[in-house]
């Protein structure tokens, strides 16, 4: 099944080919007898009832600094293609948002992955509020003296922006912690969103696993490790993968979120799970395909590719 596939995603030279997951999907794609289509989420555009983008046929090679090479530059209707895949990362801001509403406008007919309806109800840090017998002890407020209560209540805890990624301005604040006022403001002058509050897990600091999901089902995962003296384990910010197995409570975890997920056509997740607590659902962007087949020898992304294949097929 050749399936016409285009790629919504940020500038493709400067990524990391032996990291990024969105290279490791287009590379299997292109093994697997898929035509490939790039283009970045500023091309993507709505005119007079057709979704449209700007960008180009994509070859890519596993060839550090010639990784890729792109055709002419066209302009498609992306009602045309069999996939489009939604893949640029977070801020998940009102740029984001609206490229979620546009590509509405193709979906199902065209399959867009995830679907961009749910991308945009159940972000990372939102979707978590559905199983909060999983999650450690959650707040989420605008309002200072709510967060202040709820620091109060359990002294050491995470704070961090609600709509962030890859571990920036994620802040440590435990009970001798003087800044929080400080840190408030700084938040509070950026934007005009929420911060989320969580109790945090001393467990951190045996690794935060990473636990990749295709169409709802575990098919293994990675344990990021932060580095000396950082409390982030993401790998943006110098943490270490290891090798790891699935404990039986990270499998419950995965058993209770897994159906919803697929129900709401979330093909490609990564849960992140300290000590046993999920903390967040990432399905706008998630990483992790290229270590964990480091790792444990399987072809995710193929996995990824034959649960699309699935779903064009109508299974």
């Amino acid at each position: 099944m050749a399936l016409k596939v285009a790629i919504q995603m940020d500038p493709i030279g400067p990524i990391n080919i032996d990291a990024d997951s969105t290279f490791r999907i287009a590379e299997e794609a292109q093994a697997r007898g898929h035509s490939l289509f790039y283009y970045t989420p500023d091309k993507l555009a709505y005119q007079e009832g057709r979704v449209t983008a700007r960008g180009w046929p994509l070859t890519v090679q596993r060839v550090k600094g010639a990784h890729f090479t792109l055709g002419e530059m066209a302009e498609v209707d992306l009602a045309d293609f069999d996939v489009v895949w939604l893949r640029q990362d977070p801020p998940f801001d009102m740029s984001y948002i609206t490229t979620t509403h546009i590509l509405d406008r193709i979906h199902p007919a065209t399959l867009v992955v995830n679907d961009p309806f749910w991308v945009r109800n159940y972000p990372e840090k939102l979707l978590v509020l559905d199983f909060p017998d999983l999650t450690p002890p959650t707040t989420i407020a605008r309002d200072l003296e709510t967060l202040k209560a709820f620091k109060a209540r359990h002294g050491d805890i995470i704070l961090k922006p609600l709509y962030g990624n890859g571990g920036a301005g994620v802040f440590r604040l435990d009970p001798n912690d003087r800044n929080f006022n400080s840190l408030y403001e700084l938040f509070a002058g950026i934007n005009r969103e929420p911060l989320i509050a969580q109790k945090f897990l001393p467990d951190v600091s045996a690794g935060d696993k990473r636990i990749i999901l295709v169409d709802g089902v575990p098919v293994g995962g990675i344990n990021r490790v932060p580095a000396e003296g950082e409390t982030r384990s993401n790998m943006h910010v110098g943490g270490r993968a290891e090798k790891t197995g699935l404990t039986a409570r990270e499998l419950e975890i995965c058993d209770r979120i897994g159906p919803t997920l697929r129900e709401k056509g979330q093909v490609f997740v990564g849960i992140d799970v300290i000590g046993g607590w999920l903390t967040e659902i990432n399905v706008t962007s998630p990483t992790g395909i290229q270590e964990l087949e480091r790792f444990d020898g399987a072809n995710i992304a193929a996995m990824i590719w034959e649960a699309i294949e699935g779903r064009r097929a109508g299974g």
